[in-house]
């Protein structure tokens, strides 16, 4: 089992920026955020995915990005004007396998860090 912990989290006001990070305690072939908001489902975020390209959520293109230093087995979540509607819990989440990288299928997750903007 992977060990995954997220930071970064915390509180801005619409329009500002932050940068979660998730550290795993081994490599991983991929990787995901996603966040729930309170009396929401789960929504995926972005991947990391195994051949390195990534995805990105319609609800934040071009405001998200994610990047990943494999030399510290971390993947990072870069979040520009940030929205009210951003805030939520983000987790990461990540599997080791191919056919789960292949599947959006993640086994390992974190605790999450929280998100909060305000108007």
């Amino acid at each position: 089992q992977v060990q995954l912990v997220e930071s970064g989290g915390g509180s801005v006001q619409a329009g500002g920026s932050l940068r979660l990070s998730c550290r795993a305690s081994t490599y991983t072939l991929c990787m995901g955020w996603f966040r729930q908001a309170p009396g929401k489902e789960r929504e995926a975020v972005g991947t990391y995915n195994s051949d390195d390209s990534t995805t990105i959520a319609d609800s934040v293109k071009g405001r998200f990005t994610i990047s990943r230093d494999d030399a510290i087995n971390t993947m990072y979540l870069q979040m520009n004007k940030l929205r009210v509607e951003d805030t939520a819990m983000y987790y990461c989440a990540a599997a080791r396998r191919l056919s789960l990288c292949r599947n959006r299928s993640f086994p390992d997750w974190g605790q999450g860090t929280q998100v909060t903007v305000s108007a």
